[in-house]
């Protein structure tokens, strides 16, 4: 990782440098393929008023750059709220790397095994049932459902429509 710290009007202590090369170093935590960063602190004067402004450059492999700037009347807090903008860009890119993903191919073939194995129990599970095709009156039907276990019936009426009688969740019995 290359690192340029530059000071425009603004005379850079060791200590700043070091406060910025600390700051830098916490980038690094976000495991991205960090190229470059650039810092650029400056003095600017807006309506009479002295600013020291921080810029954050960050280069990164494959992505696009992240700048970031952030002015202050303190530089230390200028560079720390620089930094922590800058943390919080990078922590969402690492986010959508990391959540975004695709599904590898030994995890498909993995699902495709999953779905013969359910294709085959689903097999064991129906179970062939056969239908009376003479015709039966309605309410013959309707003693029958109520004896069994069963949520509808199928059946052929006197007139030889298919119809079927169903309970329904309140209690009560339809027929269609």
């Amino acid at each position: 990782m290359n690192i340029s710290l530059t000071g425009r009007h603004v005379e850079l202590t060791d200590a700043i440098k070091a406060h910025m090369n600390t700051s830098i170093d916490t980038l690094s935590k976000f495991h991205m393929d960090i190229i470059s960063v650039n810092v650029i602190a400056s003095a600017q004067n807006k309506k009479g008023k002295d600013h020291l402004c921080v810029e954050y450059v960050i280069n990164l492999a494959h992505k696009n750059s992240i700048i970031i700037k952030q002015s202050d009347d303190d530089l230390y807090a200028a560079i720390d709220l620089a930094t922590a903008r800058a943390q919080k860009a990078m922590r969402r890119m690492h986010d959508r790397d990391v959540t975004h993903h695709k599904v590898g191919m030994n995890e498909v073939k993995a699902e495709a095994v999953d779905v013969k194995d359910a294709a085959e129990a689903m097999e064991d599970e129906i179970v062939p049932v056969t239908l009376s095709l003479e015709p039966r009156e309605v309410e013959d039907v309707l003693a029958d459902l109520k004896e069994s276990t069963k949520v509808f019936d199928i059946f052929i009426d006197n007139e030889g429509k298919s119809r079927v009688l169903y309970k329904k969740s309140n209690g009560s019995y339809g027929l269609y």
